[in-house]
Parts: structure tokens; sequence; C-alpha cells
């Protein structure tokens, strides 16, 4: 593994951008989060708020914004990130998975969604560093976007990052109900047991893999994911990784327990 790698828990819409009290520890991490790698050349961006029915990769020399939520404040819809695209590079993906018999297709026109230029506001807020976004695939099949991400690692240069741009915990309904302890609970175990998973030295490569392969299995899995769009982005960074994590971030958002993880290279 040559690039750096981050698996992100990237919080609530717009609300990192607005000052929102409880994601305050969201914006706290990915700060630090960017001053402890290598500022990279290129970035490309996994997005739980892309599927497609093939993997799909931008490919604009100037990508524009996605809006993609409804309901916030007016400033919402006015976030600029203007970051520059890379076609080539979104090329010789799309090269590399075919060959690997994924299909996978370039992206014209949509533009980076806010599972993509939130976190990247907070993390290079410069918009100095060109961006690519690609798509989950349809189904969701975790096998699938472990391969993806092994293609990846075949593809990238060491200045390359890798965003896993999901959330650890993601029911909706559970954001906005009443704190219980039994809902807690839940939570906490399915925190302990991803931790486990992707930082757990004990562990085997391919009982990790395994691991992730069966997710659903995990303690309370299907409370904390009812659909699981937002946990694979980090099977593709495993993917990608092929071993144990070299820090994890714990943290609160929205009253939830949630986690980050990060493989980086070696030297820096």
């Amino acid at each position: 593994m040559m690039a750096d790698i981050v698996f992100i828990s990237h919080g609530g819409g717009p609300l990192p951008l607005l000052g929102d009290p409880s994601h305050q520890e969201l914006v706290d991490t990915l700060t630090t989060l960017s001053t402890q790698i290598k500022k990279p050349k290129a970035i490309i961006v996994i997005s739980a708020h892309w599927e497609a029915n093939h993997v799909r990769i931008t490919h604009q020399k100037q990508p524009g914004l996605l809006y993609d939520y409804y309901g916030f404040p007016e400033a919402s819809y006015a976030f600029k990130y203007p970051c520059e695209g890379a076609p080539e590079l979104a090329e010789q993906i799309v090269e590399k998975l075919n060959a690997a018999n994924i299909t996978a297709e370039l992206e014209e026109e949509r533009g980076l969604d806010h599972g993509v230029f939130v976190p990247l506001t907070i993390m290079y807020p410069d918009a100095d560093i060109p961006c690519i976004q690609l798509s989950l695939v349809n189904g969701l099949d975790p096998e699938l976007h472990l391969k993806i991400g092994e293609v990846l690692t075949d593809t990238l240069a060491e200045d390359v990052l890798i965003i896993g741009s999901g959330f650890s915990f993601h029911n909706m309904r559970a954001f906005f109900s009443k704190d219980d302890p039994t809902h807690a609970q839940m939570n906490q175990s399915f925190e302990d047991w991803l931790v486990e998973t992707c930082s757990g030295t004990n562990i085997s490569e391919q009982d990790r893999m395994t691991r992730l392969q069966h997710w659903d299995e995990a303690p309370y899995a299907r409370y904390c994911h009812p659909r699981e769009e937002h946990l694979l982005p980090l099977h593709v960074c495993y993917g990608a990784a092929g071993r144990a994590c070299d820090a994890v971030y714990s943290l609160s958002i929205l009253n939830k327990q949630a986690s980050m993880y990060l493989w980086s290279t070696p030297g820096y």
C-alpha cells in the first residue's frame, strides 16, 4: 500500500459547516487528521451518497457541487469548493477496474456531493488539491466493494489520498429519538466490534476480510445500519489497505458514538 487511506464519519448533511455543536468533535477530528498525513497531490472520495448500476467516476476538469440535502438554511446551498478534477486519474482507475472485470465508466455531469465537499472543506479549506469521486455499486455487495479497493491500491501512487466517506453509525430514526440506555449500548457494541475488526492486530487478514464481508452478523449491525451504504466506503478502504489500520478516532456525532480509521503511509 502506497496511498494514505482514511474512513471518515461525515455527519449530517451540511451541519458540520454550520457550527452545529453535535458536530464539533467531527470538525476537530477531521482538522487533526489533515495534519497527521502528508498533503496529497490528488484525492479520491468514495461517498455513501452516490450509488450507480456500476462504478462511476467523476471526470470533469472543474467539478461542480451537488447539494443533495433539503430543509437546511439558505447558506447551505451557497457553499463553494472550487477544487479541480483529476480526469487522467479517473481514466486510469476506470481502465484498471474494467481490466479486473469490474464494470466502470466515467461520469461527465454529476457534481461532488456533500459526502465529499463537506469533509474536504474542513480538511483542506483552500480547495487546492484535485479531487474525484467514485460511486458505490447498486446491490451494495460487501465483497465487490472490497475488490474495488484492491484495484485502487494497484492504481494509485503514494501521493494520492483515498477517503471513504460514510458513517460508522447510520440509523436515521435513532438520530432523532430520545436518549435510551439500551440503544446506546447497541450503538457501542457495534462500535466495539468495528474498532476491533479494523484495528485488531490479533486478527488475520483473512478473518478481517471475512468479518467485513459478513458485517451484518456483528452485534446489532442492522440497528446501526438498517441500510449499509454508509458502511461500505469502509470496505473500499480496507480493500485498498489490506491490513489493520494505524489509528482509530472515536467520537460523538449527533449524540451517537462513531469512529474513523486511518491507514497511513509508512515513514510519515
